[in-house]
């Protein structure tokens, strides 16, 4: 599998992953509003894999999702993009999290159907919301706690539980060359049923109480 993986696409998911991380750090800092040198890096460690795992493996469920259709796939970053992102975290507190693009190449020249198009936009938050199910585990288990305060995993478990749940409710938007937008060209009923469940996670992802009682 990881063979597929040609060292331009490595890289620039290295380099997208790195830039979103930061950005996320930036917000969750921001929320907190602490900026100590342990703090700034415990988040950025936290951030670094939550998001690692939520970007990476949202663009590799494209990726392998195209390769089974037949088609060749690979990311590609967006360095503007990327100068966003940490710009916007830093200037104004929001997460534009748009690095880049899973790019599909027609190597068949069979063309991509409304139907294949649909389910391999659809696999990234598919896999971003299936993500959502263990890091709210951990945050239950260490005890829905939302400070610094709380122990290490309920802090990867509610960063990885936001940050999963606003990777999916922002692809779904049915907006520009977001996934939402070929959901709902596809198929109307897996569209609302996604985006229903990608911003319910992210109403929940914020209301630590709400999963817990939910629970």
């Amino acid at each position: 599998m990881f063979e597929r993986i040609t060292r331009r696409e490595g890289a620039d998911l290295v380099i997208a992953w790195m830039a979103i991380s930061i950005s996320f750090a930036i917000i969750f800092l921001r929320s907190i509003g602490r900026a100590d040198i342990f703090t700034a890096l415990l988040f950025l460690g936290v951030s670094l894999l939550t998001v690692g795992i939520g970007f990476v493996l949202h663009e590799m469920a494209h990726k392998f999702v195209a390769i089974r259709y037949g088609f060749w796939a690979e990311f590609r970053k967006d360095n503007i993009m990327l100068v966003v992102a940490v710009a916007l975290a830093a200037l104004v507190g929001v997460v534009f999290a748009a690095p880049g693009a899973t790019v599909i190449y027609d190597i068949n020249g069979r063309g991509i159907s409304r139907e294949q198009n649909g389910w391999i936009s659809a696999s990234g938050p598919i896999v971003n919301l299936l993500l959502c199910i263990p890091f709210a585990g951990l945050l239950i288990y260490g005890g829905s706690g939302a400070s610094l305060s709380g122990s290490i995993i309920t802090i990867i478990g509610m960063i990885g539980l936001q940050v999963n749940a606003m990777i999916a409710a922002f692809n779904m938007l049915p907006v520009s060359v977001l996934d939402g937008r070929k959901v709902l060209a596809w198929n109307i009923v897996v569209f609302v049923v996604l985006i229903i469940a990608a911003f319910g996670a992210l109403i929940v992802s914020f209301s630590p109480e709400m999963l817990t009682n939910l629970l």
